[in-house]
């Protein structure tokens, strides 16, 4: 991360006093880690994951198992039905239940935007009207790109159409651009300097195979029977129905293609996405501790 050197997970450094934050892309690790962190501090597991939130998709956004919540306190996974808009500003008044807990809570995600919700502060945009809503998503990524101002559009991900339709909502909304709301922001709930936060890098050649070894693992555990449970309210529109592999595995039920065709897709897309979160890490989390995830295997 940055010019910061990795360090090895120590965990006897880490005290329940003040909550730990642990962000990395998908298939990193960070899972395992909250678990270790967890079993040393006693702190309850907190998601910070934007899809994990969602009642409908357990095991295609690698929510953590039964077993695995029942072994530790977890929160904030599952809770939100599929039909829910959920934004990161319900999430932070979700999280902020958990921030006086002591033991201190252990944060974990995968989702950027929520972790500089918590430690920068969010501005507190009004709710976007339905009819805007209905106006952005007939529109294209490039036509939603060219009507954001030059400061907005260089503080987001531009290949991420939930992100960039977000910004144009706002401006079509409030008639005033994101970068002006975020630069309005109120003070954080949790700020860096007290919170104990690590970032997982993941390299290109060492995640690769662990995503595509993980997506095969989802479908033994049941990924196309959890498909086709939800196969008659699906909408990809949704933001809960764009869990990486839903959309893929939900075209080989119909008939579309192949199996193998919908995992080597979805395989693809997680790759993708993984690329993208670590770009925005690495710009966004350089003060954090990072570690590698290759060392994290020792905590398992």
């Amino acid at each position: 991360m940055g010019a910061k050197k990795e360090v090895r997970v120590d965990l006897t450094k880490f005290n329940a006093e003040r909550p730990i934050l642990i962000a990395g892309p998908t298939a990193s690790g960070k899972s395992a880690l909250a678990m270790a962190l967890s079993r040393h501090t006693g702190g309850t597991i907190v998601n910070a994951d934007a899809l994990q939130v969602y009642s409908a998709w357990r095991v295609l956004t690698a929510r953590p198992s039964q077993t695995d919540e029942t072994t530790a306190p977890h929160a904030l996974y599952g809770h939100v039905p599929a039909d829910t808009v959920y934004s990161s500003g319900a999430w932070l008044r979700d999280v902020s239940v958990f921030l006086a807990n002591r033991p201190a809570p252990i944060i974990v995600g995968g989702t950027g935007l929520n972790f500089a919700a918590l430690t920068e502060g969010f501005a507190q945009i009004p709710a976007i009207p339905p009819f805007v809503r209905t106006e952005a998503d007939q529109q294209t990524i490039a036509d939603m790109i060219a009507g954001l101002d030059a400061q907005t559009k260089s503080r987001l991900d531009l290949a991420n159409r939930a992100r960039v339709q977000r910004a144009w909502e706002v401006q079509k909304s409030t008639g005033k651009s994101l970068s002006a709301w975020q630069d309005e922001t109120p003070p954080p709930l949790l700020p860096l300097a007290d919170a104990q936060p690590i970032v997982v890098d993941a390299p290109k050649e060492w995640l690769t195979p662990r995503i595509e070894q993980r997506f095969h693992m989802m479908i033994k555990d049941g990924a196309l029977d959890e498909v086709r449970r939800n196969q008659s309210t699906f909408d990809p529109t949704r933001p809960a129905d764009k869990a990486i592999g839903a959309s893929e595995l939900m075209a080989h039920l119909n008939g579309k293609m192949t199996q193998d065709a919908a995992i080597e897709r979805a395989v693809i897309a997680t790759r993708q996405y993984a690329k993208r979160q670590r770009t925005w890490f690495r710009a966004r989390m350089q003060s954090w501790q990072a570690v590698e995830g290759a060392d994290l295997r020792t905590l398992i």
